[in-house]
């Protein structure tokens, strides 16, 4: 069983993102993995902005990254780019961060001209903080992501297909690299 840290980048308290990630941790769930979620929101903004490394919720996000075996990356697009909630705190993250991590990074927008900005923009973010193996992300329309009135989330079925798979992938390359612990002699 590997740890998974899910975290939505998203600064909106009714974000697609975030009920599009806890929608797949239960499917990591399923699997077998321990997933720990992080809505970025929920930081202190003055933590952020203020470059606060040693801000006791800077530190234990830093812990979390470090506790897993692997990472979902969850983003709106903004702009053409993930979000800016999401880099204020990748910039307070150790430089290696990601190392040795499996990440899945996903993201969330309203039109397709987005469509590149996990590999453009995200991917090589990720990489610079030294995942060890990133695997294929999705960009998800927000159109196909639908919430009603009683929070039943609803993803139309191409995307949720596309979605379940690369979250499969991703759960067979955490369970491909997390090492069995040996029996005591």
């Amino acid at each position: 069983m590997a740890v998974v840290l899910s975290v939505s980048g998203s600064p909106s308290a009714t974000s697609r993102t975030a009920r599009l990630l806890r929608h797949l941790d239960g499917r990591l769930e399923d699997h077998g993995h321990r997933v720990i979620p992080l809505d970025l929101r929920t930081l202190p903004a003055e933590a952020l902005l203020g470059a606060d490394f040693g801000h006791p919720a800077i530190t234990g996000v830093a812990a979390l990254f470090e506790e897993a075996d692997g990472v979902v990356i969850g983003t709106p697009v903004y702009k053409a780019a993930y979000s800016g909630l999401l880099k204020s705190l990748l910039d307070l993250l150790p430089q290696y961060a990601l190392a040795g991590r499996t990440v899945l990074p996903l993201a969330t927008g309203g039109t397709t001209a987005h469509v590149l900005a996990i590999d453009y923009a995200l991917r090589p973010v990720l990489s610079s903080m030294g995942a060890g193996h990133i695997v294929q992300g999705w960009f998800t329309l927000d159109k196909d992501i639908v919430v009603d009135e009683e929070g039943t989330l609803t993803i139309a079925p191409g995307p949720a297909a596309a979605l379940h798979r690369v979250t499969d992938e991703f759960s067979t390359a955490l369970s491909g690299r997390v090492a069995p612990v040996p029996a005591p002699a």
